[in-house]
């Protein structure tokens, strides 16, 4: 095994809790990727890991110890996180959150009896047939499908084409969340086939509707909320920019036999201008916007653009009715955001409660020292006047 040298600022931030090492803080380190025995400048033995020559994150720590990575080392790993995730209540769920669960640029989603994995580093990359074999071993798919299909593989120098690496996985899978089906489409649907990360607040967002009541579900993709929100509602109106998404919306509400849910292509930001015009009225409203931030300098263009889309949909609930809001946005933090919705509920005219505090499910573990493990963030706020 090749070693890499790190300098004490590198080191320091392992110690911390971190497990990257950044370029500028390796002064020595070998041009190929893979696994690599790391050291300080003065030799001590720190760790071994991921080597990544391409990327500016330079190391990522897979192993503290010198136990042997090995078929045995990732059965060992993978059987863990899989463990954690014995009781949800779901056939898609994410098996491997990367760093959340020690795995680093790893990715293991599950829908049903198939796998949807990435690999999205150069040094994971040459342990890809370890990795597969252990998943083969341990959760016995029927198929696995790399999709590599990420921007962030072009930086570490790989390619982005999506592989079969085992068995077969389908074009379409039949998935249930709770008492909710719906179709995921692994090869092609975003991400690795569905948005796992709101499985719990979908959930939530079905208990909380009340029987008989008006909802709106805005950006609804393929209706995930919608389909929840409509186990109580009499009705739910999803919208959506894209024609294809509430198509395949269609298709999973027949699937669940659900009649009250009318889908409408439109541009939600200025719909909802619209519905307040005409004084319109929903007891549930979700907002499930795609990131408004994608680099920490378009943060302020972003929260703007929250904070109007909240402030409308504030002014559209019913006396009671609840808000639940979120953004999948990195680089806008939980701070930032519940400040943007103070914001809004102070121009909305309304007395606002702030109900509950919204994450990411338990399949999608947030690591405090790990900041990146956290983006999705949100929040049931209740309109208790006028």
């Amino acid at each position: 095994m090749t070693v890499a040298k790190v300098t004490p600022r590198g080191a320091e931030r392992w110690v911390r809790g971190h497990p990257w090492i950044y370029r500028s803080e390796v002064p020595d380190a070998s041009d190929e990727p893979g696994l690599v025995r790391v050291e300080d400048v003065r030799g001590k033995f720190l760790g071994q890991a991921l080597h990544s020559p391409s990327s500016e994150i330079r190391l990522r720590l897979l192993e503290r110890s010198e136990r042997t990575i090995d078929a045995a080392w990732w059965r060992e790993r993978i059987a863990q996180a899989a463990s954690r995730r014995q009781s949800i209540d779901a056939t898609a769920y994410r098996v491997v959150h990367a760093e959340g669960d020690a795995l680093p640029s790893l990715v293991v989603d599950r829908y049903d009896r198939w796998l949807v994995i990435q690999l999205l580093s150069a040094g994971l990359e040459t342990m890809r047939d370890q990795i597969i074999g252990a998943l083969v071993e341990v959760l016995k798919p029927g198929g696995i499908l790399v999709r590599n299909d990420v921007p962030v593989r072009r930086r570490e120098g790989l390619t982005l084409v999506p592989e079969l690496v085992h068995g077969t996985v389908p074009e379409e899978v039949e998935v249930r969340e709770g008492p909710v089906r719906y179709l995921a489409a692994p090869w092609h649907g975003q991400k690795t086939g569905a948005f796992l990360d709101q499985r719990p607040n979908r959930l939530l967002a079905g208990d909380l509707m009340m029987p008989g009541g008006r909802a709106l579900d805005c950006f609804t993709y393929h209706g995930s909320f919608a389909l929840h929100l409509a186990r109580q509602a009499t009705h739910v109106l999803a919208l959506d920019s894209s024609h294809e998404a509430l198509e395949r919306g269609a298709a999973n509400a027949a699937l669940n036999a659900r009649a009250n849910i009318e889908w409408r292509e439109a541009n939600v930001p200025e719909t909802l201008r619209q519905m307040e015009r005409a004084r319109e009225r929903f007891d549930a409203i979700v907002l499930d916007p795609p990131a408004f931030a994608k680099s920490r300098a378009s943060v302020p263009d972003a929260l703007r653009g929250y904070r109007e889309i909240n402030l409308r949909a504030l002014r559209l609930l019913a006396p009671g009715g609840f808000l639940l809001t979120a953004s999948c946005s990195f680089h806008v933090r939980l701070p930032q955001f519940l400040g943007m919705l103070s914001e809004a509920a102070g121009d909305s005219g309304r007395a606002v409660v702030l109900e509950q505090i919204l994450g990411q499910g338990e399949d999608h573990p947030e690591v405090l020292t790990i900041p990146e493990t956290g983006y999705l963030k949100g929040a049931v706020l209740r309109a208790v006047s006028g």
